[in-house]
């Protein structure tokens, strides 16, 4: 009995393992794909002249690629999101955690699984039809498709993970910390945002990681609202992110533009890792404090 309950636990460990290699795998390949992809094409443009050139036109008779614009539209409108989302999300997640009324809860907990499963196309429709046309009245701009829509519209987005994650950390907080502040004389306020947050902030730093990532790759709904023109970063200005960059000329590229697409792939790629990498030593050097 002993025996075959040995010979289960190493099978199953095996097949983690495997798994958990696979996975490896694929980002390495994932990887090598981008670098072998996109290095061409920095080669020839040129390191420098690829990531600070401000202009971008790739169909026109002498082409340039310059995608400083896409990379600092893409640093604006992810940090925006980030944060509206997260103050929005956090103050939520805090409300349906520790204040809300059962019932209220109940509800406000299904509406956000909702918005969760809401395909990103959706998310753009209506921020085509609704919000773009509403930024256009509200600010007497000529033109609506702006960074503005395009972070608004991020914002809500990432909302659900943000706070699903939060509420799941502020639930894991044992009662007995809350309990002994109360009894201490703190208000219940006091004691939710002093004790129970702090007690939960490595899941609640996760949330914003997961909503950073969402931020960062979203192409289909930023593009419907943003206007998608090569433009530096302006908040009332129809600009272009590195995701939507790669997704609106994909179809109909060759050539030195198509490896150009795949090198802002690869910056896009660099840059999400690197803020991964940023986030997780702050979260691990949070939890050694």
């Amino acid at each position: 009995m002993e025996r075959s309950k040995k010979r289960v636990e190493a099978f199953v460990h095996g097949v983690f393992l495997i798994l958990g290699l696979i996975t490896v795998g694929f980002v390495l390949l994932i990887t090598g794909y981008l670098v072998v992809s996109g290095i061409p094409a920095i080669r020839k443009i040129g390191l420098i002249p690829f990531l600070t050139g401000a202009k971008w036109a790739s169909t026109a008779a002498e082409p340039s690629y310059g995608i400083l614009p896409f990379i600092l539209t893409s640093v604006y409108g992810t940090a925006g999101a980030i944060v509206l989302g997260v103050s929005v999300g956090f103050l939520a997640a805090v409300y349906l955690a520790k204040m809300a009324p059962p019932a209220v809860a109940a509800a406000m907990r299904s509406a956000v699984s909702m918005l969760a499963g809401i395909p990103s196309v959706v998310y753009g429709l209506v921020g085509m039809m609704v919000l773009v046309p509403g930024v256009r009245r509200l600010f007497h701009v000529p033109d609506g498709a702006s960074l503005l829509a395009a972070i608004i519209v991020l914002a809500v987005m990432i909302l659900p993970s943000i706070i699903k994650v939060s509420v799941t950390a502020l639930e894991a907080v044992p009662k007995e910390y809350e309990d002994a502040s109360l009894a201490l004389g703190a208000t219940p306020v006091e004691t939710y945002f002093r004790v129970s947050v702090p007690a939960a902030r490595s899941g609640v730093a996760a949330a914003v990681v997961l909503g950073v990532g969402r931020a960062i790759g979203e192409a289909m709904a930023v593009m419907m609202v943003s206007g998608n023109v090569p433009n530096m970063p302006s908040l009332f200005q129809s600009v272009r992110f590195l995701t939507t960059a790669v997704a609106s000329e994909m179809s109909y590229s060759s050539g030195l533009q198509q490896q150009a697409l795949f090198s802002i792939a690869l910056v896009l790629y660099l840059f999400i890792m690197l803020i991964n990498a940023a986030l997780n030593f702050l979260l691990k050097r949070g939890k050694g404090d």
